[in-house]
């Protein structure tokens, strides 16, 4: 039920035809793709630090470049769905996608550093005008009351890629010969070239496939009937006529929820991005790269289950309860790894994936409520918050660098205390109230 400046109206999800459930299924093809696609950097961090020889803050320079890029094209991809609606926006940013796969080619071939980090943005680029559209279309694609449930099982799928994508990078990626820091020193300038182009050459084969992919689920996209989305008014409107909603800037709900993100995600990549280096150490998992880099897909396949079970509990369990919850959980956890050793710290610190699982999906859905014709913008706003998973990283490695890697997941405990605060009060909506609807074409 909606009223639009006091009468009301009925909505149904009949009125799109129909078509919503296959819709929701097609739209979760992108949410696999892209969790793939996020998850392959935590094999390019440690396999880009061998080749080079950098530093864990210069290894972070890659989750810089690559979540750095939402900063940069959210706005303008909320501009974009404004402009063209969310199908072509989807279409747009999986072609954008695949142009930046074929540019690890030449990156490879040189090989340069800078040159993976420009790949890295315009993949983030299409990846971030992907996020933009999809996360507010999953959301208004049913009931309001069902929307934090209903994005988590879309996430589960995200999640799905990115626990397989660790075993095919450490497969094809990490195939490669390594060779301590040390042994490198003594290589002569030209044996080094040779080594170099050696290790880069294993990323081709992967990303050719998958810009071959990306091209053709664009096209899929493109032909599928998706339902469009309609704004409606569900309270008389506050402001002037050509701003209904007045800024959005005035849903507090929202301003906080751009920063949860931020730390959410700096947090989730920040722990995913330096596990593999984590647990070769002795004192943690004394494991070969390879296998801590098979390790690497617990941390996501928990967050893969943590999605699948949070998509029944959210349907009886309010959203911002459940993400304070769960972010007091990821905390206690991340202090019991920075304070154990051996196999305790590797379980432990995996076992924040569980607990992270919700948290995207929930804090997404709490930060675009009741935004209606500003839904678009207020989505631009939250995925732009993504690039803490640029700042956060980028933090860990310079702490890494000066006390050590074991204690400097404090970083990442810390922004989960922001994150609880934000799910028992900071998310709690202000001003007026609005929603989208699906209709026919």
């Amino acid at each position: 039920m909606v009223i639009a400046g006091g009468a009301k109206q009925e909505h149904t999800v009949e009125s799109a035809g129909g078509n919503t459930s296959r819709a929701l299924a097609m739209v979760t093809m992108l949410f696999f793709i892209w969790g793939f696609l996020t998850s392959l950097n935590d094999i390019l961090v440690p396999h880009l630090q061998d080749i080079f020889n950098l530093s864990y803050f210069q290894s972070g320079l890659i989750q810089f470049a690559f979540f750095s890029a939402y900063f940069l094209f959210s706005v303008p991809a909320g501009k974009v769905v404004e402009t063209i609606g969310y199908k072509k926006t989807m279409v747009a940013g999986l072609l954008v996608m695949a142009a930046s796969a074929f540019l690890f080619l030449p990156a490879s071939a040189v090989p340069s550093y800078p040159f993976f980090l420009g790949a890295m943005i315009v993949l983030a680029a299409g990846v971030t005008a992907l996020q933009v559209a999809a996360n507010p279309y999953v959301s208004v694609l049913g009931p309001p009351s069902t929307a934090s449930s209903r994005l988590n099982l879309t996430q589960a799928f995200n999640s799905l890629g990115t626990t397989l994508a660790p075993f095919f990078g450490s497969y094809l990626i990490l195939r490669g010969v390594n060779i301590s820091p040390e042994t490198l020193k003594s290589f002569s300038p030209e044996r080094l070239l040779a080594y170099h182009q050696h290790e880069a050459s294993t990323v081709r084969l992967p990303y050719i496939g998958i810009g071959l992919t990306l091209i053709l689920v664009a096209a899929a996209i493109a032909i599928f009937k998706l339902p469009r989305i309609q704004t409606t008014q569900e309270f008389r409107p506050m402001g002037d006529s050509n701003n209904p909603m007045g800024s959005v800037l005035q849903h507090r709900n929202l301003v906080l929820g751009v920063v949860a993100i931020f730390l959410y995600v700096g947090a989730e990549v920040a722990i995913g991005s330096y596990l593999i280096k984590y647990f070769v150490q002795p004192d943690t998992g004394n494991l070969s790269i390879k296998t801590a880099a098979n390790y690497v897909a617990f941390y996501w396949g928990g967050a893969m289950i943590g999605r699948f079970i949070g998509a029944g509990v959210l349907q009886r369990v309010k959203a911002g309860t459940a993400v304070g919850f769960v972010a007091i959980a990821a905390f206690v956890l991340t202090i019991v790894s920075i304070l154990s050793f051996g196999s305790l710290a590797v379980w432990s610190i995996l076992l924040v994936g569980l607990f992270n699982s919700i948290m995207f999906p929930s804090i997404f859905t709490l930060g675009i409520a009741g935004l209606g014709p500003l839904t678009g913008k207020g989505s631009g706003l939250l995925v732009m918050g993504i690039v803490g998973g640029a700042i956060i990283p980028l933090a860990e490695g310079k702490v890494a660098d000066m006390i050590g890697l074991h204690h400097a997941f404090i970083i990442p405990a810390l922004c989960y205390i922001f994150i609880a605060y934000y799910g028992f009060i900071g998310s709690r909506p202000t001003g007026s109230q609005q929603k989208l609807v699906p209709v026919a074409d």
